[in-house]
């Protein structure tokens, strides 16, 4: 059943690719090949960048589906690299400060398990997870995350390229043989027998070539900066219902807030747009994490989202001081720490060997090829004013293996908010849990890919699928 909130809802044989504005590098042009712009210059440091390791498997990205692959494809014996943008590992848990994870069950039963689900009982273990039973959205402690994190991923052995941008990647033919990051060390190459795209803006998919869903209206679901406040009176009776999000205390959304900020705006009060709010449980008495602030942008484009992040930060301060003056239980609260990045809801998406409908979701369609589920409700933020449109799922969806793959790249994977689904469908399968078990299927598909020799598009599903249920995975 949908819930209204406020809207209507040249051919050659090897090509490089390189991202624009890649550090220190000027002469470096970008270009869609090197025909035309086969200079001298760039040849020379393509070809002079050292190899730092060759790879069975590599993975952009190292957020919920990034490091779960890894850690994946490692434990099938592959010989497996990460690489991360950051100095830690979790992605928007850990540089978005968006908690809880969402949603590993469907009345009380689980629909995300394997290496996900030993994921969060690990860090419960740790006093670092907070379950929250029937829908086991999962309240956590954000550096005991990052710890794990880093553990469970050289525990399997995965080879760690932290503080590395991603710049670009070489293809013969449509097989993409290495992978371009920079860092302090210089421009590296890594080779890769199979590559998994993991950076939730299908930022490797993009460069290498790979058809994106088209988005004619030409909107975006708002970025939104999370936060951390605390000096937080967290155990009044309005928090206690709030910072909760089990479905006991009905809408996640704390209304009493949310009515008391529309009703300031309906008086004048100049306020962004705003959503939710959310209040999130960060498992320390007097602190909490705050979903507020949302601004439509476009996080592939560079002065976009920067702009926009600036002007969330404003945002922030400004929401924070009408928290202090309207609600006792915030009159001492203070900003502890802001999110290294703003959270992204939508951006590209690859067009795939199949599209996972809004429809196919609601419904509940098998595949099969099914690889991995989803649960949380389709959330579509406007991307401008205060509104969403839930739609409740009378059942767990279903994602295919084919929504994870490309027609023609022999060895290329993607997993997390980039695979093939269309905007209803993403607005589901976006959360965290939902990436972790995608990321999950992608891993141990492309270590499958490898041991068997074939192309991504040829591997043995059922195989595929065998593997993922000995794990715990539920399909």
């Amino acid at each position: 059943m949908a819930e209204n909130i406020g809207i209507k809802v040249t051919n050659i044989g090897r090509r490089i690719f390189l991202k624009e504005g890649l550090a220190g590098i000027a002469a470096l042009a970008v270009a869609p090949s090197l025909t035309s712009c086969e200079s001298s210059s760039k040849k020379e440091i393509v070809n002079s960048a050292p190899v730092a390791g060759s790879y069975d498997v590599v993975v952009c990205g190292g957020g919920p589906a990034g490091f779960i692959a890894a850690i994946a494809a490692a434990r099938q014996g592959m010989k497996t690299a990460i690489i991360e943008k950051y100095g830690f590992l979790g992605g928007m848990a850990t540089a978005g400060f968006v908690t809880p994870l969402s949603v590993f069950a469907f009345k009380g039963d689980l629909v995300i398990g394997g290496i996900p689900w030993e994921f969060i009982k690990r860090l419960e273990s740790m006093g670092g997870a907070f379950i929250e039973w029937p829908k086991a959205n999962v309240d956590f402690d954000i550096e005991l995350y990052k710890l794990l994190c880093q553990r469970m991923v050289r525990e399997a052995g995965v080879d760690m390229y932290m503080h590395s941008s991603l710049v670009g990647c070489e293809l013969e033919g449509k097989k993409v043989t290495k992978v371009f990051i920079q860092n302090k060390n210089s421009f590296e190459a890594l080779e890769c027998k199979t590559v998994i795209d993991c950076t939730g803006d299908g930022d490797l998919a993009h460069m290498a070539g790979v058809p994106m869903q088209e988005n004619p209206d030409g909107e975006w679901q708002p970025s939104s900066f999370c936060f951390v406040l605390s000096g937080v009176d967290t155990e009044t009776e309005l928090l206690n219902k709030c910072m909760f999000h089990n479905g006991i205390n009905g809408h996640s959304q704390c209304k009493v807030v949310r009515e008391k900020l529309l009703q300031l705006k309906e008086e004048g009060l100049d306020l962004p747009d705003f959503g939710g709010p959310w209040f999130n449980n960060v498992l320390h008495k007097g602190s909490c994490a705050v979903n507020i602030t949302r601004r439509a942008t476009d996080s592939t484009n560079n002065r976009d989202f920067t702009e926009a992040e600036c002007q969330l930060r404003e945002d922030i301060f400004t929401f924070v001081d009408v928290l202090r003056k309207h609600f006792p239980e915030f009159k001492d609260c203070y900003v502890s720490a802001t999110a290294p990045q703003a959270g992204i809801r939508e951006s590209r998406r690859i067009l795939g060997v199949h599209t996972v409908t809004g429809d196919e979701y609601v419904s509940g369609y098998h595949y099969e090829d099914s690889i991995s589920r989803g649960i949380h409700p389709i959330d579509m933020h406007a991307s401008k004013g205060s509104g969403q449109i839930r739609v409740d799922l009378e059942q767990p969806a279903y994602v295919p293996y084919r929504a994870l793959i490309a027609s023609d790249f022999p060895n290329l994977l993607v997993a997390g908010r980039c695979i093939s689904t269309d905007r209803q469908a993403l607005a589901s399968l976006r959360v965290q849990g939902s990436c972790m078990g995608t990321g999950q299927a992608a891993g141990a598909a492309a270590a499958l890919s490898v041991a068997s020799g074939k192309p991504v598009q040829d591997i043995d599903t059922s195989t595929l699928i065998e593997t993922l249920k000995n794990w715990g995975a539920v399909l």
